[in-house]
């Protein structure tokens, strides 16, 4: 990798790092989980980011929340992650983990996409934020199951189809207008 490369690389897992961290302040609340564009920022880090460098953005986001930077939508500090939305925290670095590494293109090209492996794996980063968020909530707050679900997920699902519709647009764009902005995805 050229010294080029790496900084575009490094610049690119801060702005999203940052990007996450904005997308907390956008927030509705409807309850214990407030709606954020937290996860719209975290699945297009996934879709245009290395593996390694989606994993990243949003271990930086953690952890400058965790040392005290108000960058969660339900506070900051280490006791985020003991409160109702710390399972959906904890979900994050997993979420895009898959969705990076589903997304991935192919071998045989290294600019090919597949909007069909995108839509994948944004679905399942999607659904790997609920099946951690969801019983945490549960857990955390002592409801029962389709409590959990009617105040951890329902109320989410039509946007987070919105927002990861949007993500794969959005990086489906940047893609073919923009390639030279974004790292090599190998």
């Amino acid at each position: 990798m050229t010294e080029r490369h790496q900084i575009k690389t490094n610049m690119l897992i801060a702005l999203f790092a940052a990007l996450i961290a904005a997308g907390a302040f956008i927030r509705v609340p409807v309850g214990p989980v407030p709606i954020t564009l937290t996860t719209f920022f975290l699945l297009v880090s996934g879709l245009l980011l290395p593996v390694s460098g989606a994993v990243l953005s949003a271990a930086v986001y953690l952890i400058i929340g965790v040392a005290g930077l108000p960058v969660f939508a339900g506070g900051s500090g280490p006791a985020v992650f003991a409160g109702p939305t710390g399972g959906y925290l904890v979900s994050y670095i997993p979420a895009v983990l898959v969705c990076a590494a589903v997304s991935k293109p192919s071998k045989t090209s290294e600019t090919s996409r597949s909007l069909w492996r995108d839509i994948i794996s944004v679905v399942l980063a999607s659904l790997i934020i609920y099946a951690v968020g969801v019983p945490w909530l549960k857990w955390r707050l002592d409801f029962t199951w389709v409590k959990a679900l009617s105040a951890g997920m329902l109320p989410f699902l039509f946007g987070d189809a919105l927002k990861a519709a949007a993500a794969v647009s959005l990086a489906a764009a940047l893609n073919k207008t923009a390639p030279e902005l974004l790292p090599r995805r190998v």
